[in-house]
Order: structure tokens, then C-alpha cells, then sequence
């Protein structure tokens, strides 16, 4: 029995974190949400295929190399589960009549086939037994880990001159081997004020360690599993921008996590209490204030170590840290986006426009503030300049089909020209929808999707629809498809109102004259 394939932007990860980052199999798996036996079957057969280096050689980088070599490569799943350990402990705990024989018993019932003898269960249950009150002390290599997370307790800063007031949230990091931290205020706890506070964490840091570690917050984890969450796709970009592995703290876990809790607790017993008593009208003001009394904070020695933090950051995690991208990060997000009917991708109300090909497709969009990249299964397919105008369009030609490439230039022309070969009143629908928008091309796509109803249901049902929409004055798409999905067009045409209402009568409207 196989299991699924993984993605190409895994296997890429794959190779990149075991020989870039020189994470162990456990590691790997744990930042990209895949078993560490899935992590050594694919190094071993990348392995062979000569795979065995970071960046990957040019002449192995073409996508048909991953599609034939490695991404149809499947791992064997385990025969059997490990038996739930926790749940026999708390059942034998709450049935005091109920021996462990009976629960090997009820579990080869289950299974359907011995795989365990009674002994080698008994034997394994008293060894599980015998971990659950060990607690193991951590202990962190340089430049190994970074723990970040936000302070409970927030920071208001008033408006000087609405006096309208907001709080500010206080991101935390602190490096593993060190405790050296780094602490700023953002208006939110929201993606773009997360990943962005990375970014300056690993410039206050002057460099980027082999692993962060974050809690399950959302902007972080999109799915909260206690084995296998799955990252962000914005989350996950920053970290393959600074090819650094994001392994976050498992739920109910709080010793994954023990140097964030602390280094929480810090900041806001040395930094947030001292600003307790104080007035911020900006968060300029506010980081300001904080970055002084971090220095003050990684300055003062720790009883502990009878060294500061800045004194063993600089002996321990300074030199130990990877180095900084050429280019400073930009912020990008990432989604799933769907190509319409029209090549196009909606993206915050602007169209982007993709090769013709990708019609119904999803692709992943990164979006920054520059620029607009789309992807197909980790392909770049279209590039943009970003645009804020809402409702545009940005279109490339030669993504259109080469007869939408000759139409062009004479687009509404065309549109007109397909609208009157149906009927008059079907021409009457694509001028109205034309002259409603303050740009045509803002309508091409609904013009589109009326005209291509003829192919369902025949020009001469479309003709009577639109007749029956111009009636009804509800010449919108949606209302034109309704009606000949319900077949309201094959019913009696009301008569269209040609002669123009009379005027009222009445004895308080005054005569012309009246105001002469």
C-alpha cells in the first residue's frame, strides 16, 4: 500500500534543509509535515540519482527531472500502529479489575493478527511507562534556534490629535543558546505584522538561525495538529527566503516552547512594566522606547551565568548564525487564486491576466508590492507589475488565444458583431452591459458569459431571454441563465412598454403659466 506522492516544492525543501541547513530526518519532517521515514526514502533516492548537494545542479533542476525521478516515488506505510499507550494507561487506571491481558487480547481482536507476543507488550507498556516522568533538559547549540511569540499583556498608544486609541501587541524572540532577545511592538497580531517582524528580528540579529520556533498562532500554523501542522504559505516563503526551517511548538507543550515562556515573562516584567506610567501617541514613539531598554535588558548580567546576554550572544550564537540575504526581504503574500473564463485572476479587484492554457485552473499567487508572480505546480507561468486600480484589468497578448490576439484591439466590436448574429435584443444585452461599466473591458467577462449561453441552449431560447431580461429590466447574467434554466423563456413574452406615461392631473400641481 503507497501513499501520496509529496509536492515538488517539498522535495525541494527536502533537499534544501538536509544539506543547506544540515537538519536531521526528524527535523525536516517536522518543519514540512511529513513522516521522517517519507524524508529518508527521498534523500535515499535522491541520493542515487545524485542528488546529494544544495543548490541543486543546474541540468537537475527541469521540472521533468523531479516528475519522472522523484515525485512518483512513494513510501511504504506501516503494518501495524503502535499501540495507544496512553489511552490503556487511562483505562487500566479507571477499571481497577482490568489486567493487561485482557487488553492484549481485545487488541489482537482488533488487529485481526498477531504482532506483538504478551510478554513484548507487557515489556513495552512498562518502558512507556517508565518515560512519563522524565523531563529532559533542553540543551541548544549556537545559532541553532529562535523562539518567538507575543506578550498576553498589550501597550495603548493614543491618537494626539482624534485621541482615538489603539494597542499594540509585543513580539518576542530570544535565541536558544544565549537568551539574547529582541522585542517590538506591531498594531496586530495579523500575517503581515508576523512575518515582517521576522524579518527585522534576523537584521537586529545580523543573521538567520537553522530553526524558528513559533507557537500555533494562525498566522503561523494554518492547520493545528499536534503531529503534523501545516505552515502558511506566506510563513512558509519567509523561511525558504532565508532558508531557515519552521518547526512549530506542539499544542499542550509548553517545554517546546520554555524559552519564548520565559522570555515573555522577561520583557514584560523589564520592558512593559517600566512603561506602565507612560503616554505613546505613535508606534515609532513606542519602539523607540522598547529598543532602549532591550539594550539596557541584553546588557545587564544574569545572575545565572554571571555573563550578560549580549556578552554570550557574541561568544556563542554571533558567529554560529547563517548569513543574511543580499537583498532586504519584501513582504509577499501567498494564495490559491482560480483562472476565470476570461484568462484572468481576481487578485484585491484588479484582473491579472495568465496564458489561455491555465483557463479553470488554481493557482498560487505571491503578492508583493511590487510585483504579482502566479505559479502553476511551482512554475511561474505570468509576471505583473502590481496595480491598485480597482476594477482594471492588466493583460499581457500573448496569453490570449490568437484569435482573441487579432480581436484585440477591436474588442467591444466584436462582441457586438457575436451579440447581433444571435438577435436584436441579445445585441440590445451586450450594450447595456457595455455602457454600464466606465471601462468595456470591465464587462467583456459577464458580455462573455451571456453570449456563450447560445451554446447550451441555442440562440433562438437566448434571443426570447434576453427579450424576457430587457422586460424585466434585469439584464444581469446570473437572471439571464436562471431563465432558461427554469425555462421562464419558453413562456408567453410579456409586452414591452413602447408608449411613453401620460402626465398626472391634479388640482395642487400648478400650470406652466403659473411661473410666468
Amino acid at each position: 500500500m503507497t501513499t501520496r506522492p509529496i509536492s515538488m516544492s517539498k522535495l525541494h525543501s527536502i533537499l534544501r534543509l538536509k544539506y543547506s541547513a544540515q537538519l536531521s530526518h526528524r527535523e525536516i519532517a517536522r518543519s514540512l509535515n511529513i513522516s521522517p521515514g517519507t524524508v529518508a526514502n527521498y534523500l535515499k533516492k535522491a541520493n542515487e540519482l545524485g542528488l546529494n548537494q544544495w543548490p541543486i545542479p543546474e541540468d537537475k533542476q527541469q521540472n521533468t527531472f523531479f516528475n519522472t525521478k522523484l515525485k512518483r516515488f512513494s513510501t511504504r506505510k506501516k503494518r501495524h500502529p503502535t499501540p495507544d499507550w496512553l489511552n490503556i494507561n487511562k483505562d487500566l487506571k479507571q477499571h481497577k479489575h482490568l489486567t493487561l491481558q485482557l487488553v492484549f487480547d481485545e487488541l489482537l481482536e482488533k488487529v485481526g493478527e498477531p504482532y506483538y507476543s504478551y510478554s513484548h507488550f507487557c515489556r513495552a507498556y512498562k518502558q512507556w511507562l517508565g518515560t512519563q516522568r522524565l523531563s529532559m533538559r533542553q540543551q541548544h547549540k549556537g545559532g541553532e534556534k529562535l523562539f518567538v511569540d507575543y506578550c498576553g499583556p498589550t501597550i495603548t498608544i493614543t491618537c494626539p490629535t482624534t485621541q482615538e486609541k489603539r494597542t499594540a501587541q509585543i513580539f518576542v524572540a530570544v535565541l536558544g543558546a544565549s537568551n539574547y532577545t529582541y522585542a517590538e511592538a506591531t498594531y496586530s497580531q495579523q500575517l503581515e505584522d508576523w512575518v515582517m517582524s521576522h524579518a527585522r528580528c534576523f537584521e537586529f540579529l545580523g543573521g538567520v538561525p537553522d530553526v524558528v520556533i513559533p507557537d500555533n498562532l494562525r498566522s503561523a500554523v494554518s492547520k493545528t495538529c499536534r503531529y503534523e501542522p501545516d505552515l502558511n504559505p506566506t510563513y512558509h516563503q519567509l523561511a525558504e527566503y532565508f532558508n531557515v526551517a519552521v518547526i512549530p511548538a506542539r499544542p499542550y507543550k509548553p517545554k517546546d516552547k520554555s524559552k519564548a515562556e520565559v522570555g515573555v515573562q522577561i520583557v514584560e516584567r523589564w520592558i512593559m512594566a517600566r512603561l506602565r506610567n507612560q503616554t505613546f501617541h505613535s508606534l515609532a514613539q513606542l519602539n523607540h522606547e522598547i529598543a532602549k531598554l532591550l539594550d539596557m535588558m541584553n546588557n545587564k548580567v544574569m545572575k545565572q551565568y554571571q555573563q550578560s546576554r549580549k556578552q554570550l550572544f557574541d561568544m556563542v550564537d554571533k558567529n554560529a548564525l547563517k548569513p543574511l540575504p543580499e537583498k532586504p526581504y519584501q513582504y509577499t503574500q501567498i494564495k490559491t487564486v482560480r483562472v476565470h473564463i476570461d484568462y484572468h485572476v481576481e487578485i484585491e479587484k484588479h484582473y491579472y491576466s495568465v496564458p489561455y492554457l491555465w483557463v479553470k485552473k488554481q493557482l498560487r499567487a505571491h503578492i508583493s508590492n511590487q510585483l504579482v508572480q502566479l505559479y502553476y505546480d511551482g512554475t511561474l507561468i505570468a509576471q505583473h507589475p502590481r496595480s491598485n486600480r480597482l476594477g482594471g484589468h492588466t493583460t499581457q497578448t500573448h496569453h490570449m488565444p490568437k484569435a482573441h490576439q487579432k480581436q484585440h484591439e477591436q474588442s467591444p466590436i466584436n462582441l457586438r458583431s457575436w451579440a447581433l448574429s444571435i438577435g436584436d435584443y441579445t445585441h440590445q444585452v451586450v450594450e447595456l452591459l457595455l455602457n454600464s461599466k466606465r471601462h468595456p473591458e470591465q464587462a467583456y467577462r459577464t458580455c462573455l458569459g451571456v453570449l456563450s449561453l447560445a451554446k447550451t441552449y441555442s440562440k433562438e431560447r437566448l434571443e426570447r431571454a434576453c427579450y424576457r431580461a430587457i422586460c424585466m429590466n434585469t439584464t444581469t447574467h446570473r437572471s439571464i441563465k436562471q431563465m432558461l434554466q427554469k425555462g421562464l423563456d419558453q413562456q408567453p413574452l410579456p409586452t414591452l412598454q413602447t408608449e411613453p406615461e401620460k402626465p398626472i392631473t391634479h388640482s395642487n400641481i400648478r400650470g406652466t403659466d403659473y411661473y410666468h
